[in-house]
């Protein structure tokens, strides 16, 4: 199964209806040899089980550590959130949590990150206090310091362990230090002999309370793409369930050309499971063509894209606030169809173009198509050339809301 998704990841789409054929053809030869002696619609049903999965993952994410080590910034910063927006946790130099809150994503409500009450208190007992946060409800945890790791810290990573449960340390005021830094020695102020000195410090601090070989990634709540977060992204891909990682990943602002391209290369993954599914279950037939397939999933799936790559309307207005570029300015650098413009007629007029200019060279294959199994190559061939505009776009609208950023 996972060889559709292969096959189909560097396809180069023209624009021509032959062009577009071409590409789907591989697509449906490489489908007819897996599914040579049936079964096209078990495997459809599988594929749809797999989506329904991934919509209804759950991730919840603890975040916890001292009085203002920036735990609200950090959570804020992961929502794509500024302090002042609608949602944003509460943030201030005096501790601002409490009691436990939980954050849901504003556009993926199954992501939630909760904000633990600080630790520190000198009767602080790390095992009392999971039983109070309710430890076992988190699927991980990030342990926050701004300046110096100190015992109580160690010692609540340590009956995380003991629980069997994720953790990482995480030092989210680096950009602070640096500044410093700056301005303690102009002259010899060099930016990665600065951060290795603060890793090994932070290390060495966590070593002396008797964490063992720790691992610390150096964060800037106000520039996530800076420093050790594609690390940490990293780590978190290889440690979270297969689909977990996609939510964590798809969740995640669209802050350097890096995230961008690691979200269209693990969505690209999935396509082959909408195109089967489409294919094979609730088809429609059109007009013109020798091809039926859901087009309503076909629609809900590409509308989604513009979500997944915070190209919707709201993700583009709250951009506009945290950049002071107008909306309009945002949305001239989209070139693919947008939401209001992508429409079900729309979509089948370009599904029935594709399928059409393949048929007029079906009398040449040397095996004649069954309509299910063209559909499945012909969607798949759309989606994916949708995904690489709708990519292509959030590099434009990341470029365009960077540089607005530095005009201010």
């Amino acid at each position: 199964m996972e060889a559709l998704s292969a096959l189909t990841k560097d396809i180069d789409i023209e624009s021509d209806p032959k062009g577009f054929f071409n590409a789907a053809l591989q697509v449906y030869e490489k489908f007819v040899e897996l599914f040579k002696d049936g079964g096209q619609e078990e495997a459809a049903s599988k594929a749809q089980e797999d989506l329904e999965s991934l919509e209804n993952t759950k991730l919840n994410i603890a975040v916890t550590g001292e009085t203002g080590s920036g735990k609200s910034s950090f959570i804020n910063a992961l929502r794509g959130l500024g302090a002042e927006d609608q949602g944003a946790a509460q943030t201030g130099v005096i501790e601002t949590t409490t009691e436990l809150k939980a954050y849901p994503h504003p556009s993926y409500p199954n992501v939630i990150l909760w904000d633990l009450p600080g630790i520190g208190a000198m009767d602080f007992r790390p095992e009392r206090y999971l039983q109070q946060v309710n430890f076992s409800h988190y699927d991980f945890f990030v342990i926050v310091a701004s300046e110096r790791f100190r015992s109580s810290h160690t010692d609540l990573a340590r009956e995380i362990q003991r629980m069997e449960k994720l953790f990482y340390f995480v030092h989210c005021k680096v950009d602070e230090d640096l500044a410093n830094a700056r301005r303690a020695h102009p002259q010899a102020y060099v930016e990665e002999n600065v951060l290795q000195r603060i890793r090994e410090n932070a290390r060495k601090c966590l070593r002396d309370q008797g964490a063992i070989d720790p691992q610390v990634f150096l964060l800037s709540n106000w520039d996530l793409d800076q420093y050790d977060f594609p690390l940490l992204e990293e780590t978190l891909e290889k440690d979270l369930p297969r689909l977990q990682r996609l939510v964590f990943l798809i969740s995640l602002p669209n802050f350097s050309p890096e995230i961008i391209e690691k979200k269209k290369s693990a969505l690209r993954g999935h396509l082959w499971k909408i195109s089967l599914v489409s294919a094979f279950i609730n088809v429609l037939p059109m007009g013109g063509v020798s091809l039926a397939c859901d087009v309503g999933l076909l629609l809900v799936s590409m509308i989604t894209f513009y979500k997944q790559f915070s190209l919707d309307d709201d993700s583009l207005a709250k951009l506009a606030r945290q950049t002071g570029k107008p909306v309009s300015e945002l949305k001239a650098v989209i070139v693919s169809p947008q939401g209001e413009v992508l429409t079900q007629d729309v979509l089948m007029k370009k599904i029935v173009q594709v399928g059409s200019g393949g048929t007029t060279m079906l009398s040449h294959a040397r095996h004649t198509p069954m309509e299910a199994q063209m559909a499945f190559s012909v969607t798949c061939t759309v989606l994916q050339h949708f995904l690489d505009k709708v990519a292509e776009d959030a590099q434009r609208v990341l470029i365009k809301g960077l540089a607005a950023e530095e005009e201010k």
